[in-house]
């Protein structure tokens, strides 16, 4: 008999727990719960971290949870298999909260958390309600209890501060929980607004990949400063996430110093990528390409260069075109064969080779090739993302429309504020003053 659902769990009693499916099948193990601060009120759980096969920890919304109850979570039997990863704003509460010193509000002194209880609302959903503690000897070391066991006491949540850290601290949490759902270049936009130790402290609550997609968006100054405020380390695990191109363009933008100490803090393959692009001017094909564009053998079929394509991650533009070349399948690659576009990917039979189906009217630039140049074949033939190839005819990378765009645009157009022209004209006077830039003509 299935046991009678809770309407209160304990966080870390709840760890090692086996998550079933409807047919009683154990899909998972609950390794943590994933909560988000709230501006107003106590956290609120949105899932549980949960261990697959392969040790592999990925996400289970809550919504995805039928029953709590001792001993078993029962699921409806949907995962996700992507690793977890945390988002902007969402806490831990095994890996983030658990040992927080928090202070009693009654004056009584210190304790350290050792478990939070999680209640079920009138609006069915989880959030934190109680802590089990245990008093420290005011004036001690945070990291040593009164005695081995310590005196325990259970707690509600309203009766201690500190829990989500200092006040800036749960101020930044907020911030960033906020703000989760807009796109890079809105949040981008609202970072240059901060002042910058609280554009520092947001910086620190977004993911690396999250916070890479902001930088890109940013002014050169204001990226600078984001990055020359975070710690070494974490400074170079941006760079890493970055696509190699804008890596390439802010590592040159850094003080000298700073920029070798990241170069060789960060992932040696991702490092090299970005020095090779150092190597061109930046106005040139080479100084705008991308080194990761999608690359596959004339072999592959058609299905798979879809699933390819389907990464969230992927950008449109590099998403447009899988380029198909002979080994090596990493930039530089074996002799590029030709591409095909997603549209073309769409029209054949999943199983039908990519080799078979190649464009027959091919384009492609060499790294000098200059911004004017590639400007033109783009336009000429309607692209959106161009192979750049060396002289023996192997894929070095490939520019996007949005790489040639940064390049045209004043270099201060993210930071004017005048509203976009209503009479669907533009003013080529600022592409003609960018393109002369190639050809000596200013």
């Amino acid at each position: 008999m299935r046991a009678p659902a809770q309407q209160r769990f304990y966080a870390a009693r709840l760890a090692g727990t086996s998550v079933f499916d409807p047919i009683g099948d154990v899909v998972a193990k609950v390794r943590d719960v994933v909560v988000l601060p709230q501006e107003r009120g106590p956290a609120r759980a949105v899932g549980f971290v949960v261990e697959v096969a392969g040790k592999r920890r990925v996400f289970l919304p809550l919504t995805r949870v039928t029953s709590i109850s001792p001993g078993q979570v029962i699921s409806t039997g949907l995962l996700n298999v992507r690793r977890f990863e945390k988002r902007a704003g969402e806490l831990l509460v095994i890996g983030d909260l658990l040992d927080r010193v928090v202070t009693l509000r009654d004056g009584s002194g210190e304790a350290s958390v050792q478990d939070i209880a999680l209640d079920r609302d009138r609006h069915r959903e989880w959030t934190l309600s109680r802590l089990h503690l245990r008093r420290r000897r005011a004036g001690s070391s945070l990291s040593r209890l009164v005695s081995p066991r310590g005196e325990a006491l259970t707690v509600e949540l309203s009766e201690v501060s500190g829990l989500y850290g200092t006040q800036a601290e749960q101020s930044a949490h907020l911030l960033a929980a906020s703000y989760r759902d807009l796109n890079p270049a809105d949040l981008a936009e609202i970072l240059q607004e901060l002042d910058p130790k609280r554009r520092i402290e947001l910086a620190g609550e977004l993911s690396d990949e999250r916070l890479a997609d902001v930088i890109e968006e940013l002014p050169e100054d204001t990226r600078v400063e984001v990055v020359t405020g975070l710690e070494a380390p974490r400074a170079a695990a941006v760079l890493d996430a970055m696509d190699p191109d804008d890596a390439a363009d802010l590592v040159q933008e850094l003080p000298e110093q700073v920029a070798t100490k990241l170069l060789d803090l960060m992932e040696p393959d991702e490092a090299k990528d970005v020095r090779r692009l150092m190597e061109y001017d930046e106005y040139t094909a080479g100084g705008m390409m991308t080194t990761e564009p999608l690359i596959v053998a004339p072999e592959t079929p058609v299905a798979h260069c879809l699933a390819m394509i389907s990464r969230e991650e992927l950008h449109a533009a590099l998403a447009s075109t899988v380029h198909v070349c002979r080994s090596p399948l990493e930039t530089p690659s074996g002799r590029l064969l030709g591409i095909v576009h997603f549209q073309q990917l769409l029209r054949e039979r999943p199983d039908r080779p990519v080799g078979e189906i190649l464009d027959s009217d091919r384009v492609a630039v060499g790294p000098a090739a200059p911004l004017s140049g590639v400007t033109r074949e783009m336009a000429t033939y309607n692209l959106v993302s161009m192979p750049v190839i060396d002289e023996d005819g192997r894929l070095l990378g490939a520019v996007t429309v949005d790489d040639v765009l940064d390049h045209v645009l004043p270099d201060d157009w993210r930071e004017q504020d005048e509203p976009a022209p209503t009479t669907g004209q533009i003013d080529l006077s600022e592409i003609a003053r960018a393109t002369a830039h190639d050809t000596g003509e200013e």
